[in-house]
């Protein structure tokens, strides 16, 4: 798989789980996604979060999913509530 096409699956896993959960994966997800090793999970999201594309970050060193527009990851202690149902944005 080459390289931009590795980018853009990583890219559409990570918005895709984002949608459906309302949760990032993690890298380890999303090497099984990609059908890679967990290395090269975690290499595929550094890479995309090395793009200048939009304003994505890693939580400062860490792994871990925090922006990617237009979501955000980090949890809250706000509650939302979409069609009567009320979620927590935390874990």
């Amino acid at each position: 798989m080459n390289e931009s096409s590795t980018m853009d699956k990583t890219f559409h896993i990570i918005m895709k789980r984002l949608v459906n959960t309302g949760q990032a994966p993690h890298y380890t997800e999303i090497a099984a996604e990609l059908g890679v090793s967990t290395e090269g999970g975690r290499k595929a999201v550094h890479e995309l979060f090395s793009l200048p594309i939009f304003p994505i970050w890693l939580y400062p060193n860490t792994d871990y999913i925090t922006s990617f527009p237009p979501f955000n990851n980090l949890p809250t202690h706000y509650r939302v509530t979409i069609d009567v149902r009320q979620i927590s944005l935390t874990n």
